[in-house]
């Protein structure tokens, strides 16, 4: 959910094919979970949001399938996370990664998102980006729909 990426993905480089395999290091390290977000999102998201969402990804990911919760817990835990207002974009650790990032894909001024994150509206509040359409649209959008035609 956070990622934005497919269980299974095949187009993705060796090691990120498994979507709970790549992840699934990242989700117990408090530093390190920045990774697993979505980077489309920009900054847009809330980090105790995020944070939550990770540590809730290890529990359902639990090798023991006891220890992992009840489909009530997790909607319990899921539930207030859209009105956190602590947005990553702000965020000093944020802003390094985004560099860090940036940096490993060989562009070290920073990638076109990097000037997008420093654009800001009238007010000084950073424009939410739709991810419905558009360059930071969700690859779900270009998904190929099931047929609703019954043969």
């Amino acid at each position: 959910m956070m990622s934005g990426r497919r269980s299974m993905d095949k187009n993705r480089p060796n090691g990120e094919h498994n979507l709970v395999e790549w992840a699934r290091p990242y989700l117990g390290e408090r530093r390190r979970f920045y990774r697993l977000v979505d980077p489309r999102l920009e900054g847009n998201f809330s980090i105790k949001g995020a944070q939550k969402t990770a540590q809730l990804a290890h529990a359902c990911l639990s090798r023991d399938p006891k220890a992992r919760p009840l489909m009530s817990q997790v909607v319990e835990v899921l539930k207030p996370l859209p009105n956190l207002k602590d947005m990553a974009s702000s965020s000093y650790f944020f802003q390094s990664m985004r560099q860090e990032r940036a940096a490993s894909l060989g562009n070290p001024n920073g990638s076109q998102s990097m000037k997008a994150q420093s654009t800001f509206a009238r007010n000084g509040v950073q424009p939410m980006r739709s991810l419905s359409y558009g360059p930071h649209a969700s690859p779900y959008r270009q998904s190929p729909r099931p047929n609703d035609k019954q043969p």
